[in-house]
């Protein structure tokens, strides 16, 4: 489960509880953790999530008691300059700014994680506007702050996993960490078992029928992982011919010399064949399933990254 579906989870847990959200606003410089993080924290101590990477969280955990307290909203910042930096643990270089809100409605309301949540669970995006005066948060569309910060909440990143081999096991669970809502593909029965693939969808169509109806588009990475071209081919052209953000393929530099070709044979140009990173993932000269899945897990990120920057 990803950091935000973690989030959620603990907020829809602890709501029987005063809680206070802090949220990071700014960054400067070496910042361990980008804006929009979150930590949730609950009256009885327990917390969820990370606003700097262990820096600063036990200042800011005082903070969230005060808040839950009646204390009222803060917004703080943390810097190599301050003294406080040093002291709670910010030698980093960096700088950053928080703020931190009673869970409530004035502050962040209760409801706003469960919009965040629909709004995943249907793949869509959702903006929150906070008042950085108030400390009020509300739906960007909703809100007309002069000064606020807008956190965008976007959908998971799904990964379309094709052949339920070995790797794929290991790229699966490594995935579900990295933040990607998986399926694995395969219409091999006695691969693609719950026992071996737990916790991700599986789905044993043909892969381009299963690759068509799940309509990847740029926040989607398609691997082939089956070495079997009649399962490898017709996912990789079911994803070709969508804006699929990720497409990589498992092999050696001939195997994918010779799945160009045939590609090229069905039509694809030099522009399309080029989406595919083949041999998929990144060299780090990886041995064994779990480095590998690893390497092509790096190579997903790295796409996704480079496209977002």
């Amino acid at each position: 489960m990803a950091d935000l579906d973690r989030l959620l989870a603990r907020a829809a847990e602890w709501r029987d509880q005063p809680l206070a959200l802090a949220t990071v606003i700014g960054t400067w410089g070496s910042a361990p953790r980008p804006r929009g993080s979150h930590m949730l924290v609950a009256a009885d101590g327990r917390f969820e999530g990370s606003v700097s990477g262990g820096c600063v969280e036990g200042e800011v955990l005082a903070h969230a008691a005060e808040v839950i307290g009646g204390g009222g909203f803060r917004r703080l910042r943390y810097g190599v300059a301050d003294a406080a930096a040093w002291e709670v643990g910010l030698p980093c270089g960096g700088e950053i700014e928080l703020i931190v809100q009673p869970v409530s409605d004035q502050g962040f309301a209760p409801a706003l994680f469960d919009r965040i949540a629909a709004a995943r669970d249907a793949g869509a995006s959702l903006e929150i506007a906070t008042d950085l005066v108030t400390g009020n948060s509300g739906e960007a569309a909703d809100a007309a702050e002069r000064e606020a910060f807008v956190n965008s909440y976007r959908p998971p990143r799904r990964m379309l996993i094709v052949g339920a081999v070995q790797i794929a096991q290991s790229l699966a669970a490594l995935a579900r960490e990295l933040d990607f809502a998986v399926t694995v593909i395969d219409p091999r029965a006695r691969f693609l078992t719950a026992d071996r693939f737990p916790g991700v969808v599986l789905d044993d169509r043909w892969p381009d029928e299963a690759v068509a109806a799940a309509r990847p588009g740029p926040a989607t990475a398609l691997v082939t992982l089956s070495h079997d071209i009649k399962i490898d081919d017709p996912a990789l052209i079911a994803a070709l011919t969508a804006p699929t953000g990720y497409i990589a393929a498992l092999g050696s530099r001939k195997s994918h010399a010779a799945r160009r070709a045939r590609l090229a044979d069905l039509g694809f140009d030099e522009a399309a064949l080029a989406r595919i990173e083949g041999p998929a993932g990144i060299a780090i000269g990886a041995i064994g399933p779990a480095e590998i899945a690893l390497s092509i897990a790096a190579g997903a990120v790295r796409a996704f990254s480079t496209k977002a920057g």
